[in-house]
């Protein structure tokens, strides 16, 4: 039976470790924005946005259908959406721009999000006293696979042409990766069997399986934490688009890639040095910390000059990654972990809204800054300002019960 619940934590890892390069569209932003959307960062980073976006709806049809047939079918089919996706993009050009956002945004997404709370929510159950720390093993290796592909992306594109026309071709090397790994990964997924959650959790409160989406949908609690995702995630998503951007705009050219590499990296440790410490701290206590430092950071970025900006992005990286880690867990703490593939997706639809809102904010500002960075200022503001209104949400969160 463990070694059962050993083989899918690692195919979910693996898995994940793919996911991570949707983390590195910053690599593609500029080239993509030059070649395909005459410019507009806006536009270009819609693709973004509708990729995360969509994920969330994506997590939510697969969340049912896994509960429904298998999680294993379920992550099967997420891949070859995911895969196809990404080889259909490779055709795009700029005489049809908004058919990026169909390929690489909507059925990427869609794929990804087939795969992505399926496969947390199966390792969750196989251990059960341990959600935030194997919930923050699997989200951090989808951050570490930005690392990982970071570098491997950047070659790509300069040997099939550099920025602006080898990104295609990428993304067709991209999706046979995709392809290979989930089909194959979704072959170790398994749910453990009936009653072994339950065995296995010793409280009454850690036994609360019961709450399917449509009741969770009835609850206060559903739609705080769902609204405080959408506020937490702004400045951690706008820095992750334009982290490329930025750095190069702070007079650092030639080793901007490092900035993509800083905040993949602590993006992914964040992931699970939080996602352990929430186990100890609790959920709601461990969001209320980061999102108190994403607000103060996000204030940051306009007066940070030399290679301290590496050091800002890395830091609004590793909280960003800490929350991303956390409302997984806290999810399964409120609504239990039975409908937790489905219920999570749920809550995904807020960090989906963040997603687009954040990038028309950020890529509306970036327009503004063609010339001068600091015209960038007025969106990490903003997103400031939604950190906070996210910590005074989860706040009520403690107050209301379900």
């Amino acid at each position: 039976m463990k070694k059962q619940g050993l083989f899918c934590l690692l195919a979910a890892i693996a898995i994940q470790l793919t996911l991570g390069i949707a983390y590195i569209w910053s690599v593609f932003q500029t080239g993509i924005a030059t070649s395909i959307f005459n410019r507009d960062n806006a536009a270009a980073g819609l693709t973004f946005s509708l990729l995360l976006a969509t994920l969330a709806i994506g997590s939510v049809i697969g969340g049912k259908l896994a509960a429904r047939y298998s999680t294993r079918l379920v992550v099967f089919i997420g891949g070859i959406i995911l895969s196809v996706g990404f080889f259909l993009a490779s055709f795009v050009t700029a005489n049809q721009p908004w058919l990026l956002w169909v390929t690489y945004g909507v059925m990427g997404g869609c794929g990804m999000g087939f795969t992505y709370s399926t496969t947390i929510a199966c390792a969750q159950k196989w251990y059960p006293h341990k959600k935030g720390l194997v919930t923050g093993i699997i989200v951090a290796s989808l951050g570490f696979g930005g690392v990982f592909f970071t570098p491997i992306v950047e070659v790509l594109i300069v040997v099939f042409g550099g920025t602006g026309t080898g990104e295609p071709k990428t993304f067709m090397v991209l999706s046979a990766i995709f392809l290979t790994v989930c089909t194959v990964g979704s072959l170790f997924l398994k749910n453990p069997p009936d009653g072994y959650v339950t065995a296995s959790l010793t409280t009454p409160a850690a036994q609360a399986d019961s709450i399917s989406p449509s009741q969770m949908l009835k609850t206060s609690q559903f739609y705080l934490v769902t609204a405080a995702y959408m506020l937490a995630c702004m400045g951690g998503l706008m820095m992750i688009a334009f982290a490329k951007p930025i750095a190069v705009a702070k007079g650092f050219e030639a080793t901007a890639a490092i900035g993509v590499l800083a905040i993949s990296m602590f993006n992914s440790i964040g992931r699970l040095v939080w996602g352990f410490v929430s186990d100890k701290l609790g959920r709601l206590n461990t969001i209320v910390l980061l999102l108190s430092c994403s607000a103060v950071l996000s204030l940051l970025v306009n007066l940070t000059e030399g290679y301290w900006i590496f050091i800002l992005i890395t830091l609004i990286g590793f909280f960003y990654g800490g929350l991303i880690s956390t409302f997984p867990s806290l999810t399964a703490d409120l609504f239990g972990a039975k409908h937790m593939a489905a219920n999570y997706g749920f809550v995904l639809l807020g960090f989906g809204s963040g997603a687009i809102i954040s990038s028309q904010i950020a890529g509306y500002y970036k327009n503004l800054a063609a010339e001068n960075i600091d015209l960038m200022y007025p969106a990490f503001v903003i997103a400031s300002c939604c950190a906070v209104a996210g910590i005074v949400l989860i706040l009520m969160v403690r107050r209301k019960p379900l």
